[in-house]
């Protein structure tokens, strides 16, 4: 009869890129991940044809050299699982520092359609948080601000003010670890998803371009959050809705 088994599940997965495996690039995770499948037993899909993959879908990756706390991704199953059951046997399966932080049964709409906009920190060090408040202003008071990037389509010149909902200097004194032996500035953003996308490197380009703003040391960059943008400005996972979901449905 031939062909692969039809898929009778889909999961959700929130995973994490921490220390120094967030210089993992997204081919080398989803490397990773697959062995971490294997090795879990988890009973994956495939896709049809002479090569067939794995059914993997990856949802807005975070640029290598980019730590993360939030970052997703969906399997079809031509078995049915346990979420939590699964997303134990994953974490074990991966390396420390790639964590497998939740898991949950895919209830419908597209996971994709539910990344909105992200949240960022950028910690800044041998940077001022005068300085760095300076230049804020000026970013924030700008119309626009024209920044370039070099993109799979070519050089690229994009406005880098218009995504940016939000953006705040963080007193370091006010983070869980307290203030840090050297200076350090600490910035936190939201930024809309657009196309080009909007990366914090792009934020920071153009702090350059409106205030000089020109960091000595190379900036740590984590992504705290991202999914789905409220009317308020904050950011909502995007698994809740499959939580809600499958409450509505009685499973």
């Amino acid at each position: 009869m031939g062909g692969q088994a039809p898929v009778v599940q889909r999961v959700r997965i929130r995973y994490a890129k921490r220390g120094p495996l967030r210089f993992t690039s997204h081919r080398d995770f989803a490397r990773a991940f697959e062995r971490a499948l294997r090795r879990a037993g988890v009973p994956i899909a495939f896709s049809q044809g002479f090569t067939p993959h794995p059914k993997i879908s990856y949802a807005s990756a975070a640029p290598t050299g980019v730590a993360s706390e939030a970052e997703y991704l969906e399997i079809a199953l031509r078995e049915p699982v346990d979420p939590a059951a699964l997303r134990v046997a994953l974490d074990a399966a991966l390396s420390p520092g790639l964590d497998v932080l939740d898991a949950v049964e895919a209830t419908g709409g597209s996971l994709p359609d539910r990344i909105q906009a992200s949240h960022w920190r950028i910690e800044l060090p041998e940077v001022e948080p005068v300085a760095l408040g300076q230049a804020v202003a000026a970013f924030t008071s700008a119309d626009e601000v024209l920044v370039e990037r070099m993109t799979k389509q070519g050089r690229r010149t994009f406005d880098a003010r218009s995504a940016v909902i939000a953006i705040d200097v963080i007193n370091p004194s006010e983070m869980p670890s307290g203030a840090p032996a050297v200076p350090c500035a600490i910035l936190e953003l939201v930024v809309r998803q657009v196309t080009p996308s909007v990366r914090p490197d792009d934020v920071l380009s153009g702090l350059r371009v409106v205030a000089g703003l020109e960091p000595a040391v190379s900036p740590k960059v984590i992504r705290l959050a991202q999914g789905t943008l409220t009317a308020q400005g904050a950011i909502v996972d995007p698994l809740d809705a499959d939580r809600d979901g499958a409450t509505i449905g009685g499973r």
